[in-house]
């Protein structure tokens, strides 16, 4: 980084999970260290995370789709925000394209964290296309969570690319015993209308996801309905926009899958769990991934984004959207105790960064050549001497 005690202002838009948890932790350790951090984004992140507990929350409005008057506002306030700031990292793509626009005729430093790409195409394609020139163009350094997010966006001309680091964060004990959680699942089964053969002793196959499109929960459904010789039960958590249309799937269908809603005892869930299944079109760095191989839970998933890095041996990987595949994949784990022992032990042993390593992945990104240094005046952008710091 350019000096102790450099000033950095976090960028994020709405978020419920993982994006605001990694922006939590990122200020906690800046602070830690010696840096004055503001963290700006929509109030209900603040409620959700809690920044204002390591530092400084600055209420704006970014939000998850092109709203244009909310999007100026947005612009003004981190314009004013940014004018004291050493650093704007900006975490998204919409947040990256606000805090770029913000910034123009500056010299501020910016980087960007992209911890996701976009599986439509359409309308919505275009303008994220349009986003991201705008993040490439402006952006001193930008981090992404995948390999092919990062060549995506050297083509568009961004003009430093480099790997983020998004840990996540220990997995808490289990709260209750196997027999216990698979009792309750037991109940729910029995509860459904297309309940069968009902036993607590049948293997779970476990989905921690959000409900919606780019998660691929469409081909999880098609490769639930089997046919299976161990008869498994699809446990999903995870609540979404889809959640009543995967519902009538469920039902119409007949099929074995509980879909759970949000839960916070993934933990729990995972000492049950024969195997965690990523039927995604895309993902970054999953937390589910990383707790699954935490706990020792072998990984059927998707060879898409950073996911075959990630589970390297401790997992069996197919082509999205092939759901004869991942069908096929998760009879051959369940029929196969050997390989699965195999996968588990490779599961525990595979290196996974944490928080220190992601801190220290943004120090380095945070590194202004030392012809920038001292190069802005915020007084003469109009700023206030040191904003919000």
């Amino acid at each position: 980084m350019r000096e102790p005690g450099s000033r950095v202002l976090l960028v994020l838009g709405t978020s419920a999970g993982g994006v605001g948890r990694h922006v939590r932790m990122l200020a906690d350790g800046l602070s830690r260290e010696g840096h004055p951090v503001v963290v700006a984004g929509p109030a209900g992140t603040e409620e959700a995370f809690g920044f204002s507990a390591v530092a400084r929350f600055a209420r704006v409005p970014v939000s998850d789709r092109p709203r244009p008057l909310s999007d100026l506002r947005a612009v003004w306030r981190l314009r004013a925000l940014a004018a004291g700031a050493d650093v704007v990292h900006a975490h998204g793509l919409r947040a990256g394209a606000l805090a770029a626009l913000a910034l123009a005729g500056r010299r501020t430093f910016l980087v960007v964290t992209l911890h996701n790409a976009l599986t439509a195409g359409g309308a919505v394609g275009a303008v994220y296309e349009a986003l991201e020139r705008v993040v490439a163009r402006r952006a001193d350094q930008v981090l992404v969570v995948a390999p092919d997010l990062g060549e995506r966006m050297a083509a568009r001309g961004a003009r430093s690319v480099a790997a983020a680091v998004v840990p996540a964060p220990p997995l808490s004990p289990p709260r209750r015993t196997p027999a216990e959680v698979r009792a309750e699942l037991a109940g729910l089964e029995a509860a459904q209308p297309q309940a069968r053969h009902v036993t607590s002793g049948r293997p779970v196959v476990l989905t921690v996801a959000r409900l919606a499109q780019q998660k691929g929960l469409e081909t999880l459904l098609e490769a639930a309905a089997g046919p299976y010789d161990a008869e498994p039960l699809f446990v999903v958590a995870g609540d979404g926009p889809l959640r009543a249309e995967l519902q009538e799937r469920v039902d119409a269908g007949g099929l074995p899958v509980l879909l759970l809603g949000d839960r916070s005892d993934v933990a729990d869930l995972l000492q049950v769990a024969s195997a965690l299944v990523v039927p995604s079109r895309w993902e970054g760095q999953p937390l589910s991934v990383q707790e699954a191989l935490r706990s020792g839970t072998p990984v059927v998933g998707t060879a898409v984004g950073g996911v075959p890095a990630m589970v390297g041996d401790a997992g069996l990987l197919v082509p999205p959207g092939d759901a004869a595949a991942l069908r096929r994949e998760i009879a051959r784990l369940l029929a196969d105790p050997v390989l699965a022992a195999r996968l588990a032990a490779s599961a525990v042993a595979r290196p996974l960064p944490d928080e220190q390593d992601a801190l220290r992945a943004v120090l380095r990104a945070y590194a202004v050549p030392a012809a920038r240094r001292g190069a802005r005046s915020p007084a003469a952008d109009g700023g206030p001497d040191r904003g919000p710091f």
